[in-house]
């Protein structure tokens, strides 16, 4: 075995490592949760009972895909700049304001249903991505920090919103809903109760699985090939290891900068979409907020690996979509899934160092033993003949 081959721990190993940090999240924030419980005079164990139970319900389960979705795309965009250690923290302001735009345009836009979608989710992805090029044009030509100027820009796009909506797309008086024009049904998004219907019984009225969960899978399939397949994938990924390196290599460090806000931001326009494409046909103040901050939490439990995001959207969709059963009868406060939230959050970050730092120790341990074993190792035979000059005299 050579020493480049023993850089890398065995398959199983890291499989071990990459699963460490969210099981050990999950167990200490169930754990954290149950002495909450208990301290508050309640049994933990029906109420997890009755969550896991009400979970797995076919509506809930469609509603825990639906939650999931915009977080998992949230978490892929925040991915994209962790995996180049940037701080994007601005999907919140890239997606809100990607969201009113797409909605009105495809509001005022008559094409044919496919093109008509195809165009709304590049003016998402645009939008997003103009937005948080801003913050990457800041960051290498006036060194700003990607977390102060997204901070920033999440404040004016919110205020860019209400400002459109209360001003410019204002609806008559006798309504209290501001919200954009209705989109016409070439530009929504098909729903896939009949897939699922196929394979399960109707669906109840009224809950419908939003077709932008194939779209999320998409965008999840692809950020895993750039990231992992692809040479600017390779340079995101070396500079966010090793910026210097990177840069001795031929990498510009500036440029990858660009990239990965602009490829960030993209991923965070669609972050509303399947809310305004799949269930309101428009953007309105009932739109869900926080998403783009959500994602960062879903991003860290996942550690940025697609899979391992989607898992972490799931669970958060799951606990969502289960809680308002406690409250039904009165096991517990729903609010004890905010709980279990913000530990899983704190758990992971912990977590997620400990693990890297034993990953690390474990690698440079196998690296010194391959360099010592390579060492030892004696030559083939026949390489010192083949190396030594010929000491035969010439004739």
């Amino acid at each position: 075995m050579t020493a480049r081959a023993a850089y890398r721990l065995p398959a199983h190993r890291r499989l071990t490592l990459a699963l460490a940090a969210p099981v050990a999240a999950l167990i200490l924030s169930l754990a954290v949760a149950s002495i909450a419980l208990v301290l508050s005079g309640s049994n933990p164990f029906p109420a997890y009972g009755r969550m896991f139970s009400y979970g797995f319900e076919l509506e809930t389960l469609v509603d825990m895909v639906n939650r999931a979705t915009p977080l998992y795309l949230s978490a892929v965009a925040v991915a994209i700049g962790f995996r180049m250690n940037l701080f994007n923290i601005g999907v919140e302001g890239q997606y809100i304001l990607a969201s009113i735009i797409a909605a009105q345009v495809a509001a005022e836009l008559s094409l044919p249903a496919p093109l008509h979608l195809t165009v709304i989710i590049l003016v998402g992805m645009a939008t997003g991505s103009m937005w948080a090029l801003i913050a990457g044009v800041l960051k290498v030509t006036r060194g700003i920090h990607e977390v102060i100027s997204t901070i920033m820009l999440n404040a004016i796009s919110i205020s860019l919103v209400v400002a459109m909506l209360f001003r410019q797309w204002d609806v008559p008086d006798e309504s209290l809903n501001q919200e954009t024009a209705e989109i016409p049904p070439s530009g929504r998004m098909p729903n896939l109760n009949g897939f699922v219907e196929l394979f399960t019984r109707e669906i109840s009225k009224g809950r419908v699985l939003w077709g932008f969960v194939i779209v999320a899978i998409i965008i999840g399939i692809l950020y895993w090939l750039y990231v992992a397949r692809t040479r600017p994938g390779y340079d995101l990924r070396a500079s966010g290891i090793n910026p210097l390196a990177a840069e001795a290599s031929g990498v510009s460090p500036k440029r990858t900068v660009i990239v990965a806000m602009a490829l960030s931001g993209a991923v965070g326009g669609l972050v509303g979409l399947p809310e305004v494409l799949g269930r309101d046909y428009a953007y309105g103040l009932q739109f869900t907020q926080n998403l783009g901050f959500a994602g960062i939490a879903v991003a860290l439990l996942g550690q940025n690996h697609p899979g391992g995001i989607a898992i972490g959207a799931l669970v958060f969709g799951f606990l969502d979509s289960a809680a308002p059963i406690l409250d039904v009868h009165g096991d517990a406060p729903q609010e004890i899934v905010e709980i279990m939230k913000g530990i899983i959050i704190f758990a992971a970050v912990i977590t997620y160092v400990v693990v890297q730092r034993r990953r690390q120790d474990e690698e440079a341990r196998a690296a010194s033993l391959a360099m010592a074993s390579s060492e030892a190792d004696p030559p083939a035979e026949g390489a010192t003949d083949a190396a030594a000059p010929d000491s035969r005299p010439a004739p």
